[in-house]
């Protein structure tokens, strides 16, 4: 069966956004300038996944990275009846009717924002869908396991249940969407979980889906992460106890340059740079985080060369494991790790046009002179080949 992809985004009246359309890959990189709209677009997708999930109110908002202002500036103030406008997105994917909606807010002190809903052009909320669909089968975790396993039905039984759930896998995937922006704070300390779960924007939670993933069931899975920490020269191994209910919430971390006889250090004497990568490995690897996410600022920590390398492992893991992303960055060093040749990753430069719109230019892999060699995107990017760079310096 095809696997469930968002492959556009149509985002109107979105604070730097008057109008934008963006056609996804497996893997989008997004750069830019400081304040050219990266980071509004990843919140227009996780704004329409809240409303996808009837979850609306500010802290289910915050939850999921969106930076929630005043009602009105949260619309593109561009023009000043824009402020009362309605927020309209879409997002459609490879399988079943787009996902559209509309958000409204009346700008009144402490006022909601509010979603009017729709599959395409069916009337039936989406929501209302799901819960049917739920009931009909089983169950949210039964319906997801049958569509990956498809052990249940005939052939044609399968057929006939992937038509009643195409919609509904689709609104699964959109409703988990979360932008990411680990903090060192967060990785270091382990000290509460997210709002939601099993990882929070910052990396909360994190401790815990180590401890699960140390489970017999999830071994494999846990062997993957520490082969793929082996980018980092000095490490050897981890180890997080399996016990949930042990309140000492203590990363054990092995140096392979230390005496073997030497005691693990933990999360706390270790750099930020591998505790960036553990987060992120853990969060591609694992079944139950997200199958859509997005993380802000990839290179947060990392050096340029671990920058390149980190963006072509993760590449082979969302495609190993089914997952989708959306990159932002300030790095031209992660731009080298991407393979422009293949059209499930995908490059944007994002900026802001003569009016201040928030606009999207998608880069193809640069062509190299006659006689000349290949420039790298990275330094195409430094010498302004393709945009993005501030225009003052």
């Amino acid at each position: 069966m095809q696997k469930t992809m968002l492959k556009e985004v149509r985002i109107k009246n979105y604070k730097s956004i008057q109008k934008l359309k963006l056609e996804l890959g497996r893997v989008t990189v997004l750069i830019g300038e400081n304040g050219c709209g990266k980071s509004n677009i990843l919140e227009a997708i996780a704004l329409a996944s809240a409303a996808a999930s009837d979850k609306l109110d500010h802290e289910f908002l915050a939850a999921r990275g969106i930076r929630v202002t005043e009602p009105r500036f949260m619309r593109s103030a561009f023009e000043k009846e824009n402020l009362v406008k309605d927020i309209k997105i879409e997002l459609i994917g490879n399988q079943g009717q787009p996902f559209s909606c509309i958000l409204q807010n009346d700008n009144s002190p402490y006022s909601q924002w509010v979603s009017r809903s729709f599959l395409g052009d069916i009337e039936t909320s989406i929501r209302n869908y799901a819960k049917i669909v739920i009931q009909k089968y089983g169950g949210e975790d039964k319906i997801i396991s049958i569509l990956e396993e498809k052990t249940a039905f005939s052939e044609q039984e399968f057929l006939k249940f992937k038509n009643d759930t195409e919609s509904f896998s689709q609104f699964i995937y959109l409703n988990k969407f979360i932008i990411y922006s680990p903090e060192n704070q967060a990785l270091r300390t382990f000290e509460k979980e997210g709002q939601l779960q099993p990882l929070g924007i910052n990396g909360e939670g994190l401790f815990k889906l180590l401890k699960v993933l140390n489970s017999d069931e999830n071994q494999e899975q846990l062997n993957e992460i520490k082969k793929k920490l082996q980018l980092i020269d000095w490490f050897k191994d981890f180890e997080a106890s399996p016990n949930l209910s042990n309140i000492q919430n203590y990363l054990q971390i092995k140096d392979r340059y230390l005496d073997p006889d030497l005691a693990y250090f933990d999360q706390r004497s270790s750099n930020e740079g591998f505790l960036f990568l553990l987060f992120y490995f853990a969060l591609f690897i694992s079944d139950i985080t997200p199958k859509f996410f997005a993380i802000d600022n990839i290179d947060a920590s990392l050096n340029p060369r671990l920058c390149r390398r980190l963006i072509q492992e993760l590449v082979k893991l969302a495609k190993k494991h089914d997952k989708q992303v959306v990159f932002t960055t300030h790095n031209p060093a992660v731009l080298d790790g991407l393979d422009l040749d293949d059209d499930e990753q995908r490059l944007f430069v994002i900026y802001r046009n003569q009016l201040g719109h928030t606009k999207a230019r998608r880069i193809l892999k640069p062509e190299p002179l006659e006689g000349q060699e290949p420039v790298k995107l990275s330094e195409a990017f430094l010498r302004g080949y393709i945009g993005g760079l501030p225009k003052n310096f």
